[in-house]
């Protein structure tokens, strides 16, 4: 496809400008939206965690990445067809209350952003009523909870709670955790569905989760694999 290698390589180097500018131009030429999104920017971002993964690119690079996807998907999604956009999920993400630490969600978001899906990133020190407001406004398939302190980890089942009580947890919207004194243990006792050690390991679960649900397969729970 006729600026697939540009777009892509504009995404990688985080041109926000570039991406958007190459993005428009593909779409004035009459190229398909579908394969602008197929060929160019998912193949851009999947490259850009690819090379995370690999230690050939570091947080703030990603973060650029991130942006310059971002700026791609904006120009292209007012011709995007309802099936093209919904091309990977949405995730409702934060960090917990009393808990101001962000650089582990941030980097959470960046990949996930990276992967294709629309990101609603809350911010630090979030109460139990925001989250649920969020996943009510934004009916999102995954809801992420960040913990940094062993003091604050404990607002994550509050969140839980809150969820089941109001009748939104689980399909369509499962829970997600992660964090330094968070481990798989802790996320099943508190009836969280998916546990990731890091952003990449969170990607992979959400993208196995989807694949599964599109396919009417049984969710696993936390440690099932």
């Amino acid at each position: 496809m006729k600026y697939s290698w540009q777009i892509s390589s504009a995404i990688q180097a985080g041109e926000v400008d570039r991406s958007r500018e190459l993005v428009t131009r593909s779409l004035r030429e009459g190229l398909a939206p579908g394969e602008i999104l197929d060929k160019a920017l998912m193949p851009g971002m999947e490259a850009v965690g690819e090379k995370f993964g690999g230690g050939e690119m570091f947080l703030p690079e990603v973060m650029l990445s991130a942006s310059a996807f971002q700026a791609g998907l904006e120009a292209l999604r007012p011709w995007l067809k309802a099936d093209d956009a919904s091309f990977r999920g949405k995730i409702v993400l934060g960090t917990v209350a009393g808990d101001i630490h962000d650089l582990g969600k941030n980097l959470v978001a960046a990949m996930f952003t990276a992967n294709g899906f629309e990101v609603i990133d809350l911010g630090v020190n979030v109460p139990a009523e925001r989250f649920v407001a969020a996943v009510e406004e934004h009916r999102p398939d995954l809801l992420g909870l960040s913990a940094l302190l062993t003091t604050t980890m404990s607002r994550m089942p509050e969140v839980i709670r809150l969820l089941q009580k109001r009748g939104l947890h689980g399909d369509p919207c499962r829970v997600i955790i992660g964090g330094a004194p968070v481990n798989e243990e802790f996320a099943a006792s508190i009836g969280a569905d998916l546990y990731a050690e890091n952003a990449i390991e969170a990607v992979r679960m959400v993208r196995r989760l989807l694949l599964r649900r599109k396919r009417g397969e049984a969710v696993a729970k936390v440690g099932a694999g």
